[in-house]
């Protein structure tokens, strides 16, 4: 785990690595251990390493093969990267390190663009290849480590952070009004490659960018989700025990291709606490878990130790609580800002920031619970929109899932930002995508591969790397989400949702941990405004920033301000919150 960037100029000038030291300044959490670079005329790369493979100097990074004319810089973890080894090294190919990392640079000479669709892990990877010109980035299929890049006619510029990339010179940072409906639609969520930021991109999930010495781009995509029912119908009883043996081998590797200890995040729900039971059962010992709590209010407790305790007596955890008092999440909220690479409105991002300071002191790497709602039909919504008979499936959609109708949204931000429904038309088209045989289907499909990628996904990813943590999270393995995307929905969504993995724990949790409510990362504060975050906002929403840049209407500011508690989407989000994160993000980071 680890934070890249570069340069590569077609103007004719080499790359400057000034610019790349400061990038690469802002990347220093994410790679603590040790800091590289390497240039060759108009291409440059920095790359900061977290330590967590072959921990030796030969695996630092900037990686080069000066036989093979190639240098890599790498974020992430391949977890077949030894049986990969082994083919490579039938081909003829020989290895002076031990990793992961050296694999891609292998596998790149043997097999070009197509060795991406062999990775099984997540990564965000830029590959410079000497003798043709040409730099080569590609993302692991559900985006769980970032690339943002951004280029105009002289250079292209890529970084796994928005911050590094600013830090690296100018580009246009104007809002982006398409990306803006999306925000403020999907909670946060603007789908790859665009960002609330005009002049930044994304690489898209289980995609690959090309681009040559003289600018010219190619892309293209190496992996779909097929959502369709397998040609033989299984018994309930396989389902779960094929959804067990997949779990497992994720849970497996994830634990066993580290050369570090691995431990766990440990919310109290059913997904990071089935995390635990088969760590153990994969013969895991002394293994340590985490859990964090906040304040309580009247509407909603701000912790889930009930249920983690009872994970943690049963499997005698070395465990670590901590409860955060709500004067100190108001006091480190500018900081747990400052490392969002986008605006979210995720009331757990404070949350994990948190949790992953004090993780961090303890231990690199641990697994965490994010994707089981989304592969295995975990959230309340879903069962709803199944339910509906009326409407195309993105009105189904849009009744229980978007946060604002579009005509709320054009009565929330000024004319120079209102349009048409962008969001509407963009899911369409992706609902209405192949191979998906019910509209839950496609829903899941949606989700798993777009819409979970900038809200839990990237939110673990920049809360635990601002504190040098791998977080690794084993209900994304693409085999397992395979597997659970063939499956009938009625089966997923049965009992209120994630029927499969309560198959899979019973017996290995308590029941009470099994049977209980969907529970959510809970900060209350954020959810139910009032007191010093409700002034703490407030004071955002009447900045002259604020005021200045002009992208809300001041009527809707006040009816929020007037009312907070009145006024929350419909899966539970604090819509006055939503706004000043946004305006508060722009204030710390333009």
């Amino acid at each position: 785990m680890c934070g890249i960037c570069g340069e590569l100029r077609f103007d004719g000038a080499p790359a400057e690595l000034g610019r790349i030291t400061r990038m690469m300044e802002k990347l220093v959490p994410r790679g603590p251990d040790h800091g590289g670079s390497y240039s060759d005329g108009a291409m440059a790369f920095g790359h900061r390493r977290l330590a967590i493979i072959d921990l030796s100097v030969r695996a630092n990074q900037p990686m080069v093969d000066q036989r093979l004319g190639l240098a890599l810089v790498f974020n992430g973890t391949i977890y077949n990267y030894p049986e990969l080894r082994g083919e490579l090294r039938a081909l003829g190919y020989d290895f002076f390190s031990d990793g992961d990392t050296e694999v891609i640079l292998k596998a790149w000479q043997a097999w070009g663009e197509d060795c991406v669709a062999r990775f099984d892990g997540m990564f965000a990877f830029a590959l410079w290849d000497a003798n043709r010109r040409v730099l080569f980035l590609a993302r692991d299929r559900f985006g769980i480590k970032p690339l943002y890049w951004t280029r105009d006619d002289r250079s292209f510029r890529f970084a796994s952070s928005s911050q590094s990339l600013l830090a690296g010179g100018a580009f246009d940072t104007s809002i982006d009004p398409v990306a803006l409906h999306h925000l403020f639609t999907l909670h946060a969520v603007v789908p790859a490659p665009r960002t609330v930021l005009k002049g930044l991109r994304k690489v898209e999930p289980a995609h690959w960018l090309r681009i040559d010495a003289g600018g010219s781009e190619q892309g293209g995509c190496y992996w779909r989700l097929n959502a369709t029912r397998e040609p033989v119908a299984r018994s309930e009883s396989d389902w779960v025990d094929a959804v067990h043996e997949r779990l497992m081998q994720s849970v497996r590797k994830r634990l066993e291709i580290a050369d570090v200890p691995v431990g766990v995040l440990l919310s109290g729900g059913l997904d990071s606490s089935l995390l635990v039971a088969l760590l153990a059962e994969a013969g895991a010992r002394d293994l340590m878990t985490f859990s964090v709590g906040f304040e309580d209010t009247p509407e909603e407790a701000g912790s889930e130790f009930l249920y983690s305790d009872q994970v943690v007596a049963r499997y005698d955890t070395r465990h670590h609580r901590f409860l955060v008092p709500n004067d100190e999440v108001l006091r480190r909220l500018p900081e747990a800002v400052d490392a969002m690479a986008e605006p979210m409105f995720g009331q757990d991002a404070v949350a994990f920031f948190l949790l992953a300071e004090q993780v961090s002191r303890e231990i690199k790497v641990v697994q965490s619970g994010q994707g089981a709602d989304e592969v295995f039909g975990g959230y309340f919504w879903y069962p709803r929109i199944a339910t509906e008979t009326a409407g195309t499936p993105v009105e189904r959609l849009r009744q229980h899932y978007f946060d604002r109708d579009h005509a709320e949204y054009l009565r929330l931000v000024s004319a120079a930002y209102a349009g048409a429904d962008h969001t509407e038309a963009l899911l369409a088209e992706r609902l209405a995508e192949p191979d998906a045989d019910d509209i839950i289907d496609a829903v899941l499909r949606l989700d798993v591969t777009t819409l979970i990628v900038d809200d839990p996904v990237k939110r673990v990813d920049n809360m635990t790397m601002a504190w040098g943590l791998e977080a690794r999270v084993p209900f994304l393995d693409h085999h397992l989400v395979e597997l659970a995307a063939r499956c009938p929905p009625e089966l997923k969504l049965r009992e209120g949702g994630k029927h499969l993995l309560k198959g899979v724990a019973r017996g290995r949790l308590p029941d009470a941990v099994i049977d209980r409510p969907k529970g959510y990362f809970p900060m209350p504060a954020l959810k139910y405004v009032r007191g010093d975050f409700l002034d703490f906002m407030r004071d955002i929403l009447n900045s002259q920033a604020c005021r200045e840049r002009g992208l809300y209407q001041r009527s809707m500011v006040a009816e929020l301000l007037a009312a907070p508690d009145q006024h929350h989407t419909r899966i539970q989000g604090s819509k006055l919150w939503q706004l000043a994160l946004l305006e508060y993000w722009l204030q710390r980071h333009l």
